[in-house]
This record gives C-alpha cells, sequence and structure tokens, in this order.
C-alpha cells in the first residue's frame, strides 16, 4: 500500500463536534479507537459502531464510518442484526455500565453467550452521567447520588465476572488514558473471532472524577495495576519486585515481595488466557490487591454468526426476501 492510500488516525474522525464534557476520559478512548483503526487499516466503508444511550453512545457520530445510535440497552441486539445481515462489517458496540448492564443486561448476556463476531466496548465510570449522575449497577456502596442521597447500598455489578459467567470468549481491561496499551487491546479484540468485551474504566470529571484514583493515576499505576500477558508471571511494581501467587488455602490470588522469605519467580502464578479459573480469580482482585489489565480470558469458541450462515443461507435469505416483498403473510394462510 502507498503512503498515498495509507489511512491516518485523522482519518477516522467525522466531521462532527465533540459534545462530551471538558476533560471526560471518552476523548481519550475516542483516540483510541481511531487509532486502532489506522494501525489495522480498517476500511470505513466496512465498520459499523452501533451504540445505545448515554454519554459513550455519542461516539458513532465522532467516526468517520457507518454508525447507529440505537434504543437504550438494545445495542447488542441491534448489532447482532447488523452482523448477521452482512457477515462481513467490521461491527463495534460501544455502551456504558448504565446501558449494557441495567437495561440492556439481558441483551449484553446473549451477545456474549451467543458470541456472536462483535467487539463490546464497555465505558465504566461507575455513575449515570448523561442523566445527571445517578448511581449506576456499578458504583461502590456507599456512593452518593441524586438518586441515592445517603449512598448507594446495592451490592454493584462487576463486569468482567458477568461477562466471565456469560461464557464470554474474549474479556480485557484497560484504562482511558493508556494510549499505548488501551489501542493493543482494542486490536487484538478487533482480531478474535467471536464477541470480544473490553471493559475500559473511565472518568467521568463531573458527577464521578477520579473515581479510579486508587488504581487508574500514572503516578501509582505500576503499584495499582498488574498488566497480565499469556504465559508470564504475574508481576508488578514500580521495580516490578511484586507478584501474586496462588494462596492454596483460599484459592485466591495475594501479593508477595519476590526475595522475601525466600520467595521467587517460580512461586508466582502464570497468566493462562484460557483457564477459566485463572480469569475469575483475577477478575476479583480489588484495592489494596493491583487491579487486573489487559487480555484476561481468550478462547477459540464457534462464532454464532458463521454457524447461523452455515445453515442455509441461500434459502433462509430467499425467504425472508419473499416475506418482505410479497404482501401480508395473513392473506396467504391456507
Amino acid at each position: 500500500m502507498s503512503d498515498v492510500n495509507v489511512r491516518k488516525f485523522k482519518d477516522y474522525a467525522s466531521d462532527q463536534e465533540v459534545r462530551w464534557c471538558p476533560g471526560c476520559g471518552d476523548y481519550s478512548i475516542l483516540k483510541a479507537v481511531q487509532r486502532t483503526l489506522a494501525e489495522q487499516q480498517a476500511d470505513p466503508a466496512r465498520t459499523v459502531f452501533v451504540s445505545g444511550i448515554g454519554c459513550s453512545s455519542r461516539l458513532p457520530y465522532y467516526m468517520e464510518t457507518y454508525g447507529f445510535h440505537s434504543i437504550h440497552g438494545r445495542a447488542p441486539a441491534v448489532a447482532t442484526g447488523v452482523k448477521l445481515a452482512n457477515p462481513e462489517l467490521d461491527v463495534w458496540v460501544i455502551t456504558g455500565d448504565g446501558d449494557g448492564l441495567s437495561i440492556g443486561g439481558n441483551h449484553l448476556l446473549h451477545a456474549l453467550r451467543r458470541n456472536v463476531n462483535l467487539n463490546v466496548l464497555l465505558f465504566n465510570n461507575e455513575i449515570y452521567g448523561l442523566t445527571k449522575g445517578q448511581y449506576s449497577p456499578t458504583s461502590r456502596p456507599g456512593t452518593p447520588s441524586p438518586s441515592s442521597p445517603d449512598g448507594s447500598f446495592d451490592t454493584p455489578v462487576q463486569p468482567g465476572l458477568f461477562a466471565l459467567g456469560a461464557g464470554a470468549s474474549f474479556i480485557a481491561r484497560g484504562v482511558d488514558i493508556d494510549q499505548k496499551g488501551l489501542p493493543l487491546l482494542l486490536g487484538a479484540a478487533r482480531d478474535h473471532a467471536g464477541t470480544a468485551f473490553v471493559e475500559i474504566l473511565q472518568n467521568c470529571i463531573v458527577y464521578n472524577k477520579d473515581v479510579f484514583d486508587d488504581v487508574a493515576a500514572k503516578k501509582t499505576a505500576a503499584e495499582t495495576q498488574v498488566q497480565v500477558r499469556h504465559g508470564d508471571p504475574l508481576i508488578f511494581g514500580a521495580a516490578e519486585d511484586r507478584g501474586l501467587r496462588l494462596n492454596p488455602g483460599t484459592l485466591s490470588l495475594e501479593a508477595v515481595t519476590l526475595g522475601a522469605d525466600g520467595i521467587t519467580e517460580a512461586d508466582l502464578l502464570v497468566h493462562d488466557e484460557t483457564n477459566p479459573l485463572i480469569a475469575h480469580a483475577l477478575l476479583q482482585l480489588a484495592p489494596p490487591l493491583p487491579v487486573a489489565m489487559g487480555i484476561i480470558r481468550r478462547v477459540a469458541a464457534p462464532v454464532f454468526d458463521q454457524s447461523f450462515w452455515q445453515h442455509k443461507p441461500t434459502e433462509r435469505r430467499a425467504r425472508v426476501k419473499d416475506l418482505l416483498r410479497h404482501g401480508n403473510l395473513l392473506d396467504r394462510r391456507v
């Protein structure tokens, strides 16, 4: 491909004014998405972004691709229809913790369990931003908001564990401001055959500012995050002198210091993307333990849309066309 034909990330930006609050983490995610498409030289004419309702769901307007701003919680269902109708399209679902895990929880669950070839990006800011700051399904206990003035007492949904329970074949987690790591995760999600679920910790500058500072703050990220890589031991820390090992008594992960009490790298748990028990343990990590970032779960599994079209696709299309173009079905009863 000549330099003239090489698309840059700005070529994936539409002419629409980006309308998020100044400082919103969505700007960083938008940039990461555009950078990912440029790095993979995605064809805009074969790329579709489908969203639901919420701040995150404005993203399709800002992409120089096809887009569908659908209804609350139904983006996975609409995206499934798009993929089944035209399996050659590269289909992305943009959703948030409220849109995807409250009213849209059932639709997201079925897309994940079916393993439709979609890329699902869930912007998690632990709040309803568009409707002015009510607590969301992922809000932590004690979160004050207009709908929980004394603090939320709901048990929050953990998006990664939700996806694992639904049988997702690809689960990853990243941070909005990580412009080095996030595009790599999005690229891996795009390359995956089946539903790729990526939770992105996103800062809502107005209604839940710095809620992820204990995990995402750049100054302390080396101590508060563990970057997981398939086949590598779970090591973290600015000096890479700390790690995670499996406690055989509790079957949970615990932090240890390399060199202390004779602990070596051989004592640490080695990440295996195909092991659901390791994925479960990593997805349960929360402060004061480091939070897992990267590709947590990735396995090969039958892809729903491929299976769909293997079953008499020509006959299926002919029947749909006949139904749509030949009057009322009730008029042809026998």
